[in-house]
């Protein structure tokens, strides 16, 4: 039972209200202002909730147990048997191929890529064809930054062609069947989705110019002589015989040791209890200027042999390139200061700030979001990769693999289930689990490849946010809401729909979707049927402007994944992506109007 369930404090709301009220701003302030986890917030909130007695143990647990959270889980697993049966690798060789020219390349890019998103998670999306771009980067002669913001934007508008295309339109569909009773269409949304994705496009192509070209990270890291040096150790060397730690020549001033060869053979395993000999080679990687001080303070002598590429320092290892997160929790510190070389058996070997190598020892180089890092690597494992995808992303993601047998058997199980949701043979829940269980019987991916594909942070996410708009409702929230959105645009279903949705854009700049989604939607319902009309299409216009997540970095994840891959600075999403959001979210309420009449109920 809630706290005061029954006394009514202020603008109609009681305790229970007020108290979700502010949860719900502590929530928002929270995922504004620090490091925490999304899912974790969610969480928290929604666990405070039923301490306080807002919420009883069946509302706290209903999120968890929601189709739309098994749909979002399952179809990870679709996507998996659609990406390791080689599909999408043959769509990127057959479909994308290798434009000649900078504006056929942007079209070229963004209609395949904006089809297969209404089916495929964007993420995955983004991650597998940043690499493709990078490709067409270097052919075109442009910068990484022309071709990758077009892209992160065409994977979100294309998102919006179904209801299956991002987890924002899965959660207002499942929304709407709990409280009405009846499903929408998986393509319900397809056609003012479709006029929004060719009003979208047309906007980047003929404002193009207005994309930032910015230096690619990875140019700071091209020549390897620049941040690494070889060192030798004459016979006469007084640390002969000591451990690299004694001898103090493991990590030093300015960087730290990445490779040790007795008598010219293969580099040795690097540990600080290896044994220094006569006649060792030394890489060391860092502020060159303050390494080569080894020669006095440690009686070293500078090889003539330059180290020109990672081949050359060990064959087991290799350079890979991660970015610190937005939410990484590195931020203002240093990886001297952390265990992160230790316990992953990687290390650092040169930081980069907006496409410049930080002239400073690596590992005492406090980062910022967006920081490049150059780490070496072993080369036949990627644990290191996944250990610390929370702080770092990784930008030379695996290739999907090439296309097999199972290709055609994982096309056949996707197009099935497409066709018998759009038939309303089977139900969107049923679909994607037949399709799911399809996957795994024909064995199109392996039950640990299903499961690494599934991101349980964000099923998490999208469970808090399910529970939290059913707080929104109970409360009676969303009806006071709802009365002073009437209150001040009138009736008039037009002007209804544009405040909300307006709201909802403004706060997704800045807010998980999925969040802002859960939140208004009871308001949008409620506001359309104390007006007196279908709820349906006022739902599919709150789909469009919570997806128009396009003005910063931080609104959704695939503005995040090529923040530091493009070397972007936060006011370039701003540059294009406000007027980008504006005209999106106005052609798609324009286009619900025109699709679906506004139905007096």
């Amino acid at each position: 039972m809630g706290l005061g369930n029954d006394t009514i404090l202020l603008w109609g709301l009681g305790t229970d209200a007020w108290i979700t009220i502010a949860i719900v701003i502590t929530m928002i302030g929270v995922m504004l202002l620090t490091k925490v986890r999304t899912d974790a917030v969610m969480l928290i909130a929604i666990g405070v909730l039923f301490a306080v007695g807002v919420l009883d143990a069946k509302e706290m647990c209903s999120g968890f147990s929601a189709g739309t959270v098994v749909v979002t889980g399952v179809l990870g697993v679709v996507m998996a048997g659609l990406r390791y049966t080689g599909v999408l690798q043959w769509i990127m060789k057959h479909v994308f191929g290798l434009p000649d020219r900078y504006s056929t390349a942007l079209l070229r890019m963004m209609v395949p890529v904006a089809a297969l998103s209404a089916f495929l998670s964007n993420t995955m999306l983004t991650m597998l064809f940043g690499n493709v771009l990078k490709r067409w980067a270097r052919k075109l002669d442009v910068a990484p930054s022309k071709l990758y913001l077009p892209m992160v934007y065409a994977v979100q508008m294309g998102g919006v062609l179904t209801l299956i295309g991002t987890s924002t339109n899965i959660v207002v569909a499942d929304m709407y069947e709990t409280a009405t009773g009846r499903a929408m269409n998986v393509f319900a949304i397809f056609v003012p989705g479709a006029l929004c994705l060719v009003v979208g496009i047309a906007f980047l192509v003929v404002t193009c110019r207005w994309l930032p070209e910015r230096r690619s990270p990875e140019e700071a890291f091209e020549a390897a002589n620049d941040y690494t040096v070889e060192l030798l150790v004459p016979s006469d060397n007084p640390n002969i015989l000591k451990t690299l730690g004694e001898a103090g020549l493991f990590h030093v001033k300015g960087g730290s040791l990445i490779a040790i060869s007795h008598f010219d053979h293969d580099p040795s395993v690097l540990s600080e209890d290896e044994f220094v000999m006569g006649g060792d080679r030394l890489v060391y990687a860092g502020q060159i200027d303050e390494i080569l001080e080894l020669k006095a303070s440690h009686r070293l002598v500078v090889s003539d042999h330059p180290v020109r590429s990672m081949n050359e320092i060990n064959r087991n290892y290799e350079l890979r390139i991660a970015f610190v997160n937005f939410y990484s929790k590195l931020i203002g510190k240093t990886i001297g200061g952390s265990t992160i070389e230790r316990d992953n058996n990687v290390i650092l070997v040169a930081v980069a700030r907006r496409g410049k190598r930080i002239e400073a020892s690596p590992r005492e180089v406090v980062l910022q979001a967006g920081d490049t890092l150059l780490f070496e690597c072993p080369r036949k494992t990627d644990t290191y990769a996944r250990n610390l995808a929370s702080q770092l992303q990784f930008s030379d993601f695996q290739e999907v693999v090439n296309i097999g047998p199972n290709a055609i058997v994982s096309s056949l199980i996707m197009t099935a289930m497409m066709v018998l949701t759009a038939l309303n043979v089977v139900s969107l829940l049923h679909g994607t689990v037949l399709a799911a269980l399809a996957m795994l019987l024909f064995r199109c991916c392996t039950i640990n490849q299903a499961m690494d594909s599934v991101s349980w942070r964000s099923l998490m996410s999208l469970a808090g946010s399910i529970v939290l708009g059913s707080a929104i409702a109970k409360t009676g929230i969303a009806q006071q809401m709802a009365f002073g959105v009437i209150s001040m645009v009138g009736t008039h279903p037009v002007m209804i729909m544009l405040g909300v949705c307006l709201a909802a854009m403004l706060i997704t700049q800045l807010v998980e979707n999925v969040a802002v989604t859960a939140m208004f939607f009871p308001i949008m319902y409620q506001a359309a049927v104390q007006a007196g009309y279908e709820p349906a299409p006022f739902l599919l216009a709150l789909m469009i402007a919570a997806n128009a997540s396009y003005s910063t970095p931080i609104a959704a994840s695939p503005n995040m994944l090529v923040y530091g891959p493009g070397g972007y600075r936060f006011s370039d999403y701003m540059r294009i992506g406000i007027p980008l959001t504006v005209i999106v979210t106005v052609t798609g309420i324009a286009a619900v109007i025109l699709a679906y009449p506004l139905v007096k109920i």
